[in-house]
């Protein structure tokens, strides 16, 4: 139960109620549940903002006090309006999340829930709309934090062209196109945040945002570059015999074989 005056204790709370509601909302009994749930992490978000805004606040006020570990009052100071400002700005951010699940929440609303049977089945041409779409994009790499900057750099520098042309050394055509499969990475269109930018060349579509420091490069699902284009060589389906099918239970950041090193994931 939430103490309403202890912060540690309520933040450790909070952060194992949320690890449960992970593992807890893997399955519904009812999809009615998503409802209320949907609330609840609005109201949540709601809450977790002025957390933010006020954890913010103390390191604001208390920055006279602030030391390193050698006990330099002006790094201290200087880390303490740093990690201010890094609140503030995850703060933020929250805005964005929080009009999005109080939208998701009304259009989740107005579903009503009919028993699965025979008389309530969809129209054929109904059915085929809401179906599984056709797969559209693959990822070909993901990098983010560190590793996404030289993009970036080369980005603000040279544009976004020379850095698709960089992104693409990625892509080993099928056996891409075969990794992006097995692990999941595959989508009806290019993902995208509410901060990020995007630009194309030729089937590639990438997308970055230099303000969280990410950059994802995707292809079209059906389609392999010119390789004049991008000055590839090696782009070419590779035997049905060969490729390698991953494990579809491989983690985010971990390697799928056939993809470069460079890369700590495979998509957004």
């Amino acid at each position: 139960m939430p103490t309403f005056d202890d912060p540690v204790k309520d933040a450790a709370e909070a952060s194992a109620a949320l690890r449960g509601l992970a593992h807890a909302t893997r399955v519904f009994d009812s999809p009615a549940d998503t409802y209320p749930v949907i609330g609840d992490l609005l109201y949540g978000v709601r809450s977790l903002r002025q957390v933010l805004d006020q954890v913010a606040a103390v390191h604001l006020g208390h920055s006279a006090q602030a030391r390193d570990d050698a006990g330099s009052r002006a790094a201290g100071a200087t880390s303490a309006l740093a990690a201010a400002d890094e609140l503030h700005q995850a703060a933020s951010l929250l805005d964005t999340v929080e009009r999005r699940l109080d939208a998701a929440s009304q259009h989740s609303g107005r579903i009503a829930r009919h028993p699965a049977g025979p008389g309530n089945a969809l129209p054929p041409s109904t059915a085929a709309q809401v179906g599984t779409p056709r797969p559209r994009w693959i990822s070909v790499v993901f990098l983010q934090s560190e590793e996404a900057d030289t993009v970036l750099d080369l980005i603000a520098k040279e544009g976004t062209d020379a850095a698709i042309e960089h992104l693409a050394g990625h892509d080993f055509g099928e056996e891409t196109t075969q990794a992006a499969l097995a692990n999941g990475y595959v989508y009806d269109a290019p993902p995208r945040g509410a901060l990020d930018r995007a630009a194309s060349k030729d089937a590639y579509t990438l997308t970055y945002s230099p303000f969280l420091g990410h950059v994802s490069l995707l292809r079209e699902y059906d389609a392999l570059p010119d390789p004049a284009l991008i000055g590839i060589e090696n782009l070419h389906p590779i035997p049905a015999n060969a490729r390698q099918r991953t494990d579809a239970r491989t983690g985010w950041f971990e390697r799928a074989p056939g993809l470069p090193r460079p890369g700590r994931g495979l998509s957004l």
